[in-house]
């Protein structure tokens, strides 16, 4: 089995494949000014959807993801931004977790893995 590593620095990947699968590490804003998790969350989602079409996938592909909040009380507007960005009939399993985040200007990471469909 081979791995397919993308975005690929000395400490991480930004994404992996391996057998038919991609996964993309923790996903975090690169526009922290003044955003607030809303405009975070898009912000990640678009990067998602940019490793992902890399990779051979697309969010209709997502088999989970993983969210992390610094604040749960940004729980309602970042599922704003989920809502306006995830395909309904392909909702993948997920969680949602309060978190100490590695930067204190990040409101949100996420994190997905999915099936290759090149």
């Amino acid at each position: 089995m081979s791995v397919e590593y993308f975005g690929q620095h000395a400490r991480l990947s930004e994404a992996t494949v391996a057998n038919g699968f991609v996964f993309l590490s923790g996903m975090v804003p690169e526009n922290t000014e003044q955003a607030d998790a809303k405009i975070q969350t898009a912000d990640v989602l678009a990067q998602i959807d940019s490793w992902l079409q890399q990779c051979g996938s697309n969010k209709k592909h997502i088999v989970e993801a993983t969210i992390y909040l610094n604040d749960m009380a940004d729980y309602a507007v970042m599922n704003e931004a989920w809502d306006e960005w995830v395909d309904p009939q392909h909702s993948p399993a997920r969680a949602c977790i309060e978190a100490k985040l590695a930067k204190p200007e990040w409101k949100v990471e996420i994190k997905v893995s999915a099936v290759q469909i090149k």
